[in-house]
């Protein structure tokens, strides 16, 4: 992720999703669980390096609005 979105996105990730959830869904820890979910999810090179190791060939990705999220393309081998 770009450094100068980390904290605003953090920001928005913890303190304004959750309370959103709240208020549209009555679930404000399913939105806190989103949240803690990415933070576990590999790394964009982990994950590239993890769809090597499984036999996937040509593996690249391509940030999307900053880093927020990325798309990750192999072929199968």
């Amino acid at each position: 992720m770009a450094k100068p979105l980390e904290k605003a996105y953090d920001w928005y990730s913890f303190s304004v999703l959750p309370r959103l959830g709240r208020m549209v869904a009555g679930d404000a820890s399913s939105y806190r669980y989103l949240a803690e979910s990415i933070r576990m999810h590999p790394g964009q090179q982990e994950l590239k390096a993890m769809m090597k190791t499984s036999g996937f060939g040509h593996v690249d990705y391509h940030n999307l609005t900053g880093g927020v999220a990325a798309l990750h393309v192999a072929i199968k081998c």
